[in-house]
């Protein structure tokens, strides 16, 4: 018998709202800055809540462009359950456009590679489904926050 094939179901869109870029600068590994998370909405049919001003998004920035994310944050549902968020991705472009939001400037989504594997913690009982599926996502990076679209893979 055959493995059922995969299927995914769209949980929640994440509108993180970000601050200025601390870059670390060049190491042994590329170029290093940390992004200090400062708040946003979980929206969507399977979680609604606040992102929490608590967490940030440490990037290793590869010579050729590719860029390694992992941010980890906080959601806090509405009705005050809280989420711990670690979300694993690479974003990857052409150079003109990985140098554009590099400086913080709008560039078109569809120009980014941008995937996301988000993976959570909570204590709260009707909240353990997030902690016993498997997630993935899509990203866009806008000046000032970015946008990821959560899908549960089923």
């Amino acid at each position: 018998m055959s493995p059922s094939p995969l299927k995914l179901e769209h949980a929640f869109d994440l509108l993180v709202e970000v601050a200025a870029p601390i870059e670390v600068g060049e190491t042994a590994l590329g170029s290093r800055r940390v992004i200090s998370i400062t708040g946003g909405r979980a929206t969507g049919p399977k979680l609604k809540g606040s992102i929490l001003n608590a967490g940030a998004d440490f990037q290793l920035i590869h010579t050729d462009g590719l860029t390694k994310l992992e941010a980890r944050y906080v959601i806090e549902t509405d009705d005050g359950a809280r989420v711990y968020v670690d979300n694993v991705g690479l974003r990857y472009g052409a150079p003109e456009a990985l140098e554009k939001l590099r400086r913080g400037e709008p560039v078109d989504p569809s120009l980014i590679y941008f995937r996301c594997a988000p993976r959570f913690e909570t204590g709260t009982a009707s909240l353990r489904w997030l902690t016993h599926n498997l997630f993935v996502g899509t990203g866009a990076r806008h000046p000032g926050h970015v946008e990821i679209a959560v899908w549960q893979v089923l």
